[in-house]
């Protein structure tokens, strides 16, 4: 967490935690520290990662800094949602729960196609998905391989049209996170 500080300002748990732990994580609280491992059906993981810079700071900058309660109240239900839907395996409800009434349609002008991205994926099957921390990834989940393929095939062909180089990568949720190997 220390590390985050230095790389963003902020002392935070949301890519540590994930790492060491494994699977889904929620952080409840870093003051004090509460992290909260969470039961999640099967999900693959479709990523791509823009060739652009977005800087944290930046992104940070650019955040409201009043949210109206109607915004808040949407949020929090999606957020309550997208734990329920994670716990009972629900994949309707994951996908009813992965939108973003806060930061999502602010941080998304720093990437181009953002909004043509979300499109295509969920018209190739993806559940949902968003930004990756403050960008510029984008990250999708889909139920199984296949659509996960489809939806990097997606991604692909949005960026290839409006000419950003980037990276791909579909993979599922690491759920021993990390491990000591040792060589024999």
């Amino acid at each position: 967490m220390f590390g985050e500080k230095v790389a963003s300002g902020v002392k935070h748990a949301d890519n540590i935690a994930p790492c060491i732990y494994g699977g889904v994580t929620l952080i409840r609280s870093i003051f004090p520290l509460d992290i909260v491992s969470i039961d999640a059906p099967p999900l693959h993981v479709t990523v791509v990662h823009p060739q652009i810079e977005v800087r944290t700071s930046d992104a940070r900058q650019i955040l409201k800094h009043k949210v109206l309660l109607k915004d808040a109240i949407k949020q929090w239900g999606n957020i309550a949602g997208l734990v329920t839907g994670f716990m009972k395996g629900d994949y309707d409800l994951i996908s009813r729960s992965l939108e973003d009434y806060i930061i999502e349609p602010v941080r998304s002008i720093l990437i181009p196609g953002f909004d043509e991205v979300k499109k295509h994926c969920k018209e190739a099957g993806a559940l949902g998905g968003g930004i990756s921390g403050s960008g510029p990834s984008i990250f999708m989940f889909s139920k199984d391989a296949d659509t996960a393929t489809c939806v990097e095939a997606a991604m692909k062909e949005v960026f290839e049209k409006i000419g950003i180089t980037y990276h791909t990568h579909v993979t599922t949720i690491n759920q021993e996170g990390v491990k000591i190997l040792t060589a024999d």
